[in-house]
């Protein structure tokens, strides 16, 4: 029978003593030896009968063996009883202390036989075991006297024998020179207790002791204390206890030290920030002193950002919220007391213990960096709203924290335009960041959100904010504050920042129909030219640019200038790409994970998207009144046919030409097509009608007058058509026909006219007296005779492409053949076709170089 069993409850003398331990240790005592005795004379007794009796030897010994599991309880012999009572437990600083003595000893062994390679090893291993003691105590003394005699032997053993070294083997000599450099930069750092070793050496040990046994006595102390802490604690309700069981008070006195152990476990591993910014919170309301309100708003902001981990997280509302709030904090601390300045390259203060005191006309730098702050809570903020649905009211709620966010960029102005005063400041870049910060939040706004947001902003900052560059007191007006804030940029930056002001400029002139001035503020930018070699969140903001001035001059019926801004980027099938408004995979395309986590990075939020099928439509509508004209006077030629002013319509068009039934439109593109066929036709009514039934117009701010101008425009645009198709079967055609047939007044028609006829599109006078188009019939050439001119002229191109190539490879090889190869004859035609590899087929080869030479050409 098992033993877990059997034998634990006839142990009745163990069970009545775990009962009598609860009233007196004394008789515990008793009882403990008591059990013993009988645990050893039971053992004896079995020992003696196991001679005689091996079968009731087992038995006796299931029966009299005492339950492990029971307290007092031992397994079999005395000699195991006796080697558990021996058992000590030590304690971390024992244990230290014990590898150090044995590292000594080694140490002490290899120097008996001069084996530097042992000294090397457990030197090293001796620093180890003193790091870790450090941790629990002071540096043991035992170590101190092993470094200074370790010393000392290796001068005697250098001084006794020079030539030592070169009789020992290659690793011991390695070992010695090693120990040499490393006991000497180690000794550096213990000078003083080496020189009181060596001042009194036995009396330098004695103090060991008796430190050691002052040490037990601190022990139980704290213990004691401990307890009586813990008892305080329990009286108020609870208490907050650290590591090892200490309790933890915060006063105004050791607020420092806190912000000290917070910031070194900054970064590591397991590190429970949550907790750390409730200590934060604890400090800031026990701080007094400006200083300390600053030096612990600082710390407690930091550590709030690194609750975000990863680029895929955002921060939590709440968590931001409470940062901004402590941000306007740290701001106001600053405001009222003007002798602290936050500076990025100002110097830590050491003395923990006696804080900063200025006087009345010192200025204090506290390092750290305001700017910093705000791009943060910004990015933040964008990176919340990447991440929430956009047709939800949550972002709607997370979009209003936006005009406190503006308010604390505003407000940070105003601290750097302040600072900046002060002769050795030089915050010039951090008040540039922040104004460009301002200028993003704004420029694509219309200007009666502006407007709002600027007063609403003054109204919630305090009374003694002022801004020098964009003082509260002038009438907010949203074109003059883009202005002010770029110019500044204009006038005192030479980054990328200057870039960005620029196409913010552009984008509000643009957004604000103004397309005069935002076209010419482009081109004398030059950013086209260099732009490719921008980040890529300044080719974004290009691309949106580029694309409002679009807008603006399809709003202003420049339907040329629209197309040409639009065809850059609605011209390509990237269109959600380069506005950054979307990931948009390639078929093709082989995009790794981290170019897709950058992508959606760089996305932007959804209420700064521009329309997208509002832009196809504006772009569609613009390629539709230039195309086809266009198609209409190529006629039958080839080469005409093929100048298309935007292929992506092009395509659409063929494509859409080519189905056999086509219903009713049912979206953009439909409609733009239809409309598109019905202009060709010459039923312009019908392409009006078309063009004004899609619903996406409604989203322009003057729509009725965005309608009256397409029908205008398809009119006109109608009659070039009708005239290069129907010139060749006319010879003369009254205006008033034409002003009749597309509605238009006979003044407009006679305009229109003219102007074909400057431009040499149409062969034909104009017969002011009868008000009439007078058509000249020239030479005209049949399809088949343009054909055949055509190939003509591309044969004759050809031949003098190949004259040319020949003659600069003849001149350059120097008159060797150029198809000569192994086993083939030279000749000056440039090879054999008997010829191995390089002489077959030589005249071939000078064709085709001839042909890559062109194409290069």
């Amino acid at each position: 029978m098992s033993r877990f069993f059997h034998g634990g409850a006839s142990d009745s003398d163990t069970s009545s003593s775990d009962e009598e331990e609860l009233y007196s240790e004394e008789e515990q005592e008793e009882k403990s030896e008591e059990s013993s005795s009988e645990s050893s004379s039971s053992s004896s007794s079995s020992s003696s009968e196991a001679s005689s009796e091996e079968e009731s030897e087992v038995e006796e010994e299931e029966e009299e063996r005492p339950n492990p599991f029971i307290a007092g309880g031992g397994y079999a012999s005395s000699d195991e009883s006796d080697e558990e009572g021996r058992r000590v437990v030590k304690s971390a600083r024992d244990k230290r202390l014990s590898e150090i003595e044995t590292s000594v000893r080694l140490i002490e062994n290899a120097e008996k036989i001069n084996d530097w390679v042992v000294i090397s090893a457990e030197f090293d291993k001796l620093n180890r075991f003193v790091e870790k003691a450090k941790q629990t105590g002071p540096v043991p003394k035992l170590y101190i006297k092993t470094i200074t005699d370790l010393e000392e032997f290796m001068n005697e053993s250098i001084a006794k024998d020079k030539t030592a070294t070169k009789r020992m083997n290659a690793a011991n000599a390695r070992a010695l020179n090693t120990i040499k450099q490393r006991i000497k930069k180690n000794n550096r750092g213990y000078e003083k207790e080496i020189e009181q070793y060596r001042a009194d050496k036995d009396g330098f040990m004695v103090e060991e002791e008796v430190e050691e046994k002052a040490a037990v006595k601190t022990k139980r102390e704290k213990t004691i204390s401990r307890e009586i802490a813990l008892e305080a604690g329990d009286e108020e309700g609870f208490a907050t206890v650290g590591r090892g069981g200490k309790t933890i008070q915060y006063t105004p006195e050791s607020i420092f030290k806190h912000l000290k152990v917070i910031i070194e476990a900054r970064g590591k591993k397991n590190t429970d920030k949550l907790e750390q910014i409730r200590t934060m919170e604890k400090l800031l309301e026990i701080s007094q002193t400006p200083y300390q309100k600053i030096k612990v708003l600082l710390a407690l902001i930091s550590t709030r950002f690194d609750l975000t981990t990863g680029a895929s997280s955002f921060m939590s509302t709440e968590q931001w919220k409470r940062a901004e709030s402590e941000f306007n904090t740290l701001l106001e601390t600053l405001e009222k007391n003007p002798d602290f300045i936050i500076y990025e390259l100002a110097e830590e203060w050491d003395d923990d213990e006696k804080p900063p005191n200025p006087g009345p006309d010192e200025v204090f730098k506290v390092p750290g960096s305001i700017v910093s702050y705000a791009e943060r809570l910004d990015d933040e903020l964008t990176r919340s709203l990447q991440h929430i649905d956009p047709h939800t009211t949550e972002y709607i709620e997370r979009l209003a924290d936006e005009s406190a966010l503006y308010a604390s960029i505003v407000r940070s102005q105003a601290y750097y335009e302040r600072i900046a005063q002060q002769p050795d400041i030089q915050v010039a870049e951090s008040l540039n960041r922040v104004i460009n910060r301002r200028l993003e939040h704004v420029y694509f706004k219309p200007a009666q959100v502006i407007t709002t947001v600027e007063e609403n902003t003054w109204k919630n900052l305090p009374a003694g904010v002022e801004s020098a560059i964009t003082p509260k007191t002038a009438s907010v007006n949203a074109t003059h504050l883009i202005s002010t804030l770029c110019t500044y940029l204009y006038k005192y930056d030479a980054t990328v920042l200057r870039t960005r002001a620029m196409l913010c400029h552009v984008y509000h002139y643009a957004l604000h129909n103004n397309f005069y001035q935002a076209r010419d503020m482009l081109l004398m930018s030059h950013l086209q030219e260099n732009i490719h070699g921008a980040d890529i969140n300044t080719q974004i903001l290009y691309n949106r640019t580029l694309v409002q001035v679009g807008l603006c001059a399809f709003r202003a019926g420049l339907i040329y200038e629209a197309q040409t801004c639009l065809q850059e980027i609605c011209g390509t099938n990237r269109l959600k790409e380069l506005l950054a408004q979307g990931v948009q995979m390639q078929r093709y395309s082989q995009v790794t994970p981290e170019q897709e986590r950058l992508e959606r990075q760089r996305q932007l939020p959804f209420h700064m998207h521009i329309n997208l099928e509002l832009l196809e439509c504006v772009y569609l509508t613009c390629s539709m009144l230039l195309e086809i004209p266009a198609l209409a006077a190529s006629g039958s030629s080839p080469d005409l046919k093929k100048r298309a002013i935007s292929k992506t319509f092009r395509r659409m068009l063929e494509y859409h030409e080519r189905q056999i039934f086509t219903g009713p439109p049912e979206n953009t593109r439909d409609h733009v097509m239809q409309a598109s066929k019905a202009l060709a036709a010459g039923e312009w009514k019908r392409a009006s009608e078309l063009l004004n039934a899609i619903k996406i117009w409604d989203l322009l701010p003057e729509r009725d007058r965005i309608k009256v101008m397409l029908s205008e425009k398809i009119q006109e645009e109608g009659l070039r058509t009708y005239l290069f198709t129907y010139a060749p079967f006319y010879d003369t055609l009254a205006l008033s026909r034409l002003a009749e047939m597309f509605d238009l007044t006979p003044r407009k028609v006679t305009a229109l006219v003219s102007r074909m006829i400057a431009h040499e599109e149409i062969a034909a006078a104009l017969d002011q007296v009868n008000n009439a188009i007078i058509f000249r019939k020239g030479v005209e050439l049949s399809r088949l005779q343009s054909l055949a001119l055509t190939l003509s002229e591309k044969a004759s191109s050809l031949i003098e492409q190949n004259e040319r190539v020949l003659e600069q490879k003849t001149q350059g090889s120097g008159g060797r053949g150029g198809g000569a190869g192994r086993g083939g004859k030279r000749t000056e035609g440039g090879g054999d076709r008997r010829g191995g590899r390089g002489g077959r087929g030589g005249q071939k080869n000078v064709q085709f170089n001839s042909q890559r030479g062109a194409i290069k050409a």
